[in-house]
């Protein structure tokens, strides 16, 4: 496994946080996510507008071997999403910290705080060998 991008955040369902300046949330998933995915063949991107709950649903990736639902970080607002994945979802597999799924307005500005960082992460990742 190559080194974590020590600028984001991460949950304990393989998806990444970058913070933009503006205090919105680029979301992607883990390079470690897509590893077990394999070729991602589609991604079903939210809604722009749909307000999501910490722990929910609200994305899907599929490969040829699985589905897997994607989660939001924190609570929020989905502001934009990457339309480029509708054509390309093997963006994600070429540079999976490189390329957001979705990006969120947080409702609480400090709740990326109770993310992982990337030394938990690693931690969990371990612990799941």
């Amino acid at each position: 496994m190559s080194e974590l991008p020590k600028n984001l955040r991460y949950t304990k369902n393989h998806e990444w946080v970058r913070q933009r300046d503006d205090g919105n949330l680029e979301v992607g998933i883990t390079e470690h996510a897509q590893e077990q995915l394999g070729d991602l063949v589609y991604v079903e991107l939210p809604e722009t507008g749909q307000e999501v709950s910490e722990g929910k649903v609200c994305a899907v990736v599929e490969s040829v071997k699985a589905a897997a639902d994607i989660y939001s970080p924190v609570a929020g607002v989905i502001i934009e999403v990457n339309e480029d994945l509708s054509s390309k979802p093997e963006l994600i597999n070429q540079d999976p910290y490189g390329t957001f799924i979705f990006v969120l307005q947080p409702q609480d500005p400090k709740s990326v705080e109770t993310l992982l960082d990337p030394e938990g992460y690693a931690r969990l990742l371990s612990e799941q060998d």
